[in-house]
């Protein structure tokens, strides 16, 4: 015998742009804290021992930071890895995804989230700004960068309008085996 299906009401959004519902909001917010916390607490030696490693091969700077903008148009700095692709250590740090992981600083300092659209340097695509930009997303866990501009900015799109802290937990459980598997780094 069939399941029978669940239909839902249409979800009537307010005129200024998606957004969470309060509860929601706050508990995204606790999340992304004990998330960066928790993280940072145990990655603190191996970050450090991999910048030291990217500052001795590559004979130079370790860190980079880069102009994004945030939720409500908000502009700060992410910071990065400085992981230049051409190099072998450069080029394994970039496909694991690794070069992202200090812009766990960006979610404490709240001008990041763990989960949302990627970070941009313009504020063209508005639909963005009512989110804060995340670590990870559709983006990372669906196909990372081998999608076209045009589709991972309707993952993006998607993730604005129907994002739920279910979402963000099913995204951040799905991100560690994309990075690992290297698909499509």
């Amino acid at each position: 015998m069939p399941l029978p299906s669940l239909s839902f009401p249409p979800v009537r959004r307010p005129a200024r742009g998606p957004a969470f519902r309060r509860p929601d909001c706050s508990a995204k917010r606790v999340v992304d804290l004990a998330g960066a916390v928790v993280l940072l607490v145990a990655l603190l030696v191996p970050l450090l021992a991999l910048a030291g490693l990217l500052y001795a091969v590559q004979g130079g700077r370790a860190l980079d930071r880069a102009p994004a903008v945030g939720l409500g148009g908000r502009r700060f700095r992410t910071w990065r890895l400085h992981a230049d692709p051409a190099g072998r250590v450069g080029r394994a740090v970039r496909r694991c995804a690794l070069d992202g992981l200090p812009q766990l600083l960006n979610v404490l300092r709240g001008e990041m989230s763990l989960v949302g659209p990627r970070p941009q340097n313009r504020t063209d695509r508005r639909d963005r700004l009512f989110v804060r930009p995340g670590m990870t997303g559709l983006w990372q866990v669906s196909a990372r960068s081998d999608l076209p501009w045009e589709e991972m900015a309707l993952l993006d799109r998607h993730y604005v309008e129907s994002h739920w802290l279910g979402m963000d937990l099913a995204i951040l459980a799905q991100t560690p085996r994309a990075a690992r598997t290297h698909r499509h780094a």
